[in-house]
């Protein structure tokens, strides 16, 4: 597979509650192509008033009774596997982008997203088959373990593997039922954004 040369960046905005939106304080922040140093691009720079909005949308969609927390782990696994296709639909876009953001040969980033893919399928396989255990005890007693979702993962992720690092967090986290606040890395935020728009898709 070829690269694209330039790929077209196509966000640049903050992902929050499923939605693309701009920064509360409206600042702005430039990403750098590593290889020249030439601005790729401005993207929405969040601050605390953003982070605030995010964390709330995030505890809204994990309340009891909600949507998320009502759902299947089986229907769970569903979403994932195929936010799993649409990484491998998109394979030579988000790998150029990569390339083109964070500096590394096409190739080391078309490995990034086959891990990506590969660790998408491993979490979407067993979003359903976290099960507790019963314990033996003494009396009449009936004792057992019942795994359930933390909450709310506040998730940093590096500049060297972008695409993967961001997978590698929300995949458990959202197999087992939790929700995610992720903060990407300001050099290379465009692969980030764009497997947030596969989200909602």
């Amino acid at each position: 597979m070829e690269p694209i040369k330039n790929p077209e960046v196509k966000y640049t905005k903050l992902f929050i509650n499923n939605e693309f939106v701009d920064a509360v304080n409206g600042k702005t922040f430039p990403t750098l192509n590593p290889v020249n140093e030439e601005k790729i691009v401005d993207v929405q720079a969040a601050d605390k008033d953003d982070i605030d909005v995010a964390v709330a949308a995030a505890k809204e969609a994990f309340k009891r009774g909600s949507v998320w927390r009502t759902m299947d782990a089986s229907a769970r696994g569903e979403l994932i596997y195929k936010l799993a296709e649409l990484v491998k639909r998109d394979i030579v876009y988000l790998a150029s982008l990569e390339t083109l953001d964070n500096g590394k040969p096409f190739m080391f980033a078309m490995g990034d997203m086959m891990m990506s893919i590969r660790t998408l399928k491993y979490y979407a396989g067993i979003a359903d088959k976290f099960s507790g255990r019963t314990v033996q005890v003494d009396g009449d007693t009936f004792c057992y373990t019942r795994k359930e979702p933390y909450g709310i993962c506040g998730q940093i992720i590096p500049w060297n593997v972008p695409a993967f690092a961001f997978i590698m967090k929300i995949a458990p986290a959202l197999a087992t039922g939790n929700t995610s606040v992720i903060k990407p890395s300001e050099q290379t935020p465009l692969s980030a954004l764009y497997l947030a728009a596969l989200i909602k898709e």
